[in-house]
């Protein structure tokens, strides 16, 4: 189901039909390394991911994160999108892109469409990020959103503080 549409993508929930690609996304080393190991092995692994996060958080806040398709052929290229998540004050915005589509503005163009549907459409008042502090290219990003750097947080359950941005 279709929430968005930018200029170059379609911005959908995301379904089960999904679960390979996000497999995928999910095992790149970029992602780990940046959002975290998720344990994501399988395509099942991936259809039960698909159906205890984004199906409950759709059910749950009307929200969650949606995968990221070109308009131009369908081709699914990353997911963004808005989290409540334990430890957290204010809904996330988030974002992951495949390696071949970086450095292209999608991510801008992704999370930007995202931003404006959060406050504009939901009516949400706090929009707050969390990122890697060696994650230079999305610090960047977030601060061309308005986002600022807040404060350093640790999540529970991890050993790192990451730098949060509201």
């Amino acid at each position: 189901m279709k929430i968005l549409s930018t200029e170059r993508l379609t911005i959908s929930k995301i379904t089960l039909k999904d679960a390979s690609f996000l497999r995928e996304l999910m095992n790149d080393k970029d992602w780990i390394q940046n959002i975290g190991d998720r344990e994501i092995h399988s395509d099942e692994d991936a259809e039960n991911h698909i159906k205890e996060r984004f199906f409950k958080s759709y059910d749950e806040f009307g929200f969650g994160f949606y995968v990221l398709r070109l308009k131009s052929n369908n081709e699914r290229i990353g997911t963004a999108g808005l989290i409540d998540r334990d430890g957290i004050e204010g809904i996330e915005i988030g974002y992951g892109l495949l390696p071949a589509y970086r450095g292209k503005g999608f991510a801008f163009e992704a999370t930007q469409a995202i931003f404006n549907y959060a406050k504009n459409d939901l009516m949400l008042d706090k929009l707050v990020a969390i990122v890697n502090p060696l994650n230079k290219k999305s610090i960047v990003l977030l601060e061309k959103l308005g986002l600022r750097f807040e404060k350093m947080v640790q999540l529970p359950g991890e050993e790192k503080e990451i730098k949060y941005f509201s």
